[in-house]
Formats: structure tokens, sequence, C-alpha cells
């Protein structure tokens, strides 16, 4: 998933294939998901975003590692 954000418009964007979207279907207002043909989601978009969500935790991440591979010694 990859999110864009541009604040220009306060338009938030949640990528979630790489597939081109063929329609988009409102789920409430300024919430707008892409769909393909088939009905599959290729994108979430949320306009006037900062009054919806915290854009500070949308765009923060948490990275989890494999404790076991920080122990491993390499060859």
């Amino acid at each position: 998933m990859k999110i864009h954000y541009d604040e220009s418009v306060d338009a938030l964007y949640l990528e979630l294939g790489d597939e081109e979207p063929d329609g988009v279907i409102e789920v409430a207002e300024g919430v707008n998901i892409d769909t393909t043909v088939t009905g599959k989601l290729t994108g979430i978009e949320i306009l006037k975003a900062s009054k919806k969500i915290n854009i500070n935790t949308i765009l923060s991440y948490t990275l989890e590692l494999d404790r076991d591979l920080l122990t491993k010694k390499i060859a």
C-alpha cells in the first residue's frame, strides 16, 4: 500500500494495488473508492482529509523486525 497526500488540495489517496481503476464509488461525502471492472478495490481517496483524520498519524509508519534476524551472525 502506498499513501499519497496533496497538502495543496488536502486530499489523501491510499493506493491499494498496481491495477488501474475503471470506476469510482462514493461511499460518503468526499470519500471515494476506486475499483476495477471485476470489483477489486484499487484505492481510496479522501477529500478534505485533514478534517476527517489525523494526517500526521496516517503519514507515520512503524517497521516490525524479526528479532531472530538481529541476533544471527553473518557468515
